[in-house]
């Protein structure tokens, strides 16, 4: 649909930015990388948190850092089919890469 391709080009050029990530290491743990957007140890590499929304139901937060970034992600969910969808694809994001 034509008002979702703006949102959608905002989402994938901002993801395209915050993705821009180098390898830093921390300055806590010693021969460490440390997640800092997790961590939150220096608050000098942590950099300015980003909403996208296209309305209250979809949106889409970016937390990024020097090497790493935390992303939220609000979806629509108005029927139950919706519902599965969602969970379905939550459950596939959340899974670590071992």
């Amino acid at each position: 649909s034509q008002s979702l391709r703006p949102y959608l080009q905002a989402v994938r050029s901002s993801l395209t930015s915050a993705l821009t990530l180098s390898n830093f290491a921390s300055q806590t743990a010693e021969r460490h990388n440390v997640p800092e957007i997790e961590a939150q140890t220096s608050p000098e590499v942590l950099l300015t948190p980003l909403t996208i929304a296209r309305n209250e139901n979809e949106r889409v937060l970016m937390e990024p850092s020097i090497n790493s970034i935390r992303i939220s992600i609000k979806i629509k969910q108005a029927d139950e089919i919706e519902h599965i969808l969602v969970h379905k694809f939550t459950r596939f994001l959340t899974q670590r890469a071992e």
